[in-house]
């Protein structure tokens, strides 16, 4: 099996479009709707799946290298993808003091599904795409071997995600997504059809996303597309970072709607969704679909 084969993997797509009952939504008038991308592959959930699938056929085989965090969602669906597809993974982890201690879950899985994990610090790690570092890296994996970003987000990512929003037209006023890299509402944005518009939940501090959707978007298709917005307010104390309110909402809406609520990007997402919702931010009569990115690891 090669990198081409990706059909074989038996993608669920379009993912479910499911309505919820949620009377924090429906006495102001308004229409919850779940886009579940955590069901299009059990391995590759989400916008992982959407967004590695082109890179995947550029690679066409070839060994790859990405970058992530020690509990990057991306570094895990990069390694499955390759267990599973045959091609061989290695993963930049940031943080060198990381290299001698155990294994969280999250490593241990990419561990297991055979890549090699590269413990850099985290100077080095910022400076990841500077040529030289990048040089570095690829001087010790094997030769031809294809890098993707952080996040998997770069244009081939970007326009991979624009079918997540073709496959929302003309169902919904307003597409929520959490944000990590901002790849998936760049292509979010440009696959929604008129008057329809994309709302971004960072789930990392900073303020510096909203320039890197537009620099993606200009990567991908030469300029901006769609209507899009970012709300800030709800990052939790920053990526990995959970509050107490932020748990206690989670376990809520689980209770309440049966849904298995992944806490470091669909919880913050749908926290500010119903904030929103109180805030009066949506008029009555809209229609809210949020995109339910993965499952607890």
């Amino acid at each position: 099996m090669n990198a081409f084969d990706l059909a074989r993997l038996r993608p669920r797509l379009p993912s479910p479009l499911e309505p919820v009952e949620d009377e924090r939504f429906t006495r102001r008038g308004l229409r919850l709707l779940l886009k579940r991308d955590d069901l299009i592959h059990p391995d590759l959930p989400g916008n992982k799946w959407r967004k590695l699938a082109l890179n995947l056929r550029a690679a066409d085989g070839r060994p790859v290298l990405t970058f992530g965090g020690a509990y990057s969602n991306h570094l895990r669906a990069t390694a499955a993808a390759g267990r599973l597809l045959g091609f061989e993974t290695i993963g930049v982890v940031r943080g060198q003091e990381l290299a001698d201690r155990p294994l969280n879950p999250s490593l241990a899985r990419c561990a297991r599904d055979g890549m090699r994990l590269v413990f850099v610090d985290r100077a080095t790690y910022r400076a990841k795409a500077d040529p030289e570092v990048l040089a570095g890296l690829l001087a010790q994996s094997p030769p031809g071997t294809y890098v993707v970003p952080e996040g998997g987000s770069n244009a081939l990512a970007v326009e991979g995600c624009v079918e997540l929003g073709r496959e929302l037209r003309g169902a919904a006023d307003v597409v929520a997504v959490a944000c990590g890299t901002g790849g998936t509402l760049a292509g979010l944005a440009a696959g929604l059809g008129p008057g329809q518009r994309a709302l971004g939940i960072p789930v990392l501090k900073g303020g510096f996303l909203g320039a890197d959707i537009r620099a993606l978007q200009v990567a991908a298709f030469g300029g901006p597309r769609g209507e899009w917005s970012l709300d800030e307010r709800f990052h939790g104390g920053g990526y990995a970072r959970t509050t107490p309110d932020l748990d206690a909402f989670a376990r809520e809406f689980e209770a309440c709607h049966g849904l298995a609520v992944e806490r470091l990007y669909v919880a913050k997402m749908l926290y500010g969704l119903v904030a929103l919702a109180e805030e009066g931010a949506f008029a009555r009569g809209t229609t809210v679909a949020a995109v339910i990115t993965g499952a607890p690891q």
